[in-house]
């Protein structure tokens, strides 16, 4: 797996490519998510227009980093999920943790807002 990242004014995009699946995938996400945290990003949108799966490490992964947004007054939502990443969040009920956007653009304006 690949992790794409790149701003738009102050906010940071990740857009993993591939399949979070525990291990070295999740790994990186979470190595991520640190460093952005460590430089003092505060608006985060991770795009999952371009990953297949996310297993429970990875969603393990994303409420972790959600709530260390949240206490620096920042947020980490989510875009763009593929069918299968869709489903898997509802059926979690993620949606009820998550601001979740059906596309890149969409989410970039909740920030501006």
């Amino acid at each position: 797996m690949k992790i794409k990242s790149y701003t738009k004014n102050d906010v940071v995009v990740l857009e993993p490519v591939g399949k979070l699946t525990g291990g070295p995938d999740v790994g990186e996400l979470d190595e991520k998510f640190h460093a952005l945290l460590g430089e003092g990003w505060k608006k985060v949108i991770l795009d999952l227009g371009k990953t297949a799966w996310v297993c429970s490490s990875g969603i393990a992964i994303l409420l972790h980093h959600r709530s260390k947004f949240q206490k620096i007054g920042g947020n980490l939502k989510l875009a763009n999920l593929t069918e299968k990443i869709q489903q898997i969040i509802a059926l979690t009920k993620l949606t009820l943790v998550f601001e979740v956007y059906d596309t890149l653009e969409a989410a970039l304006e909740s920030f501006e807002n």
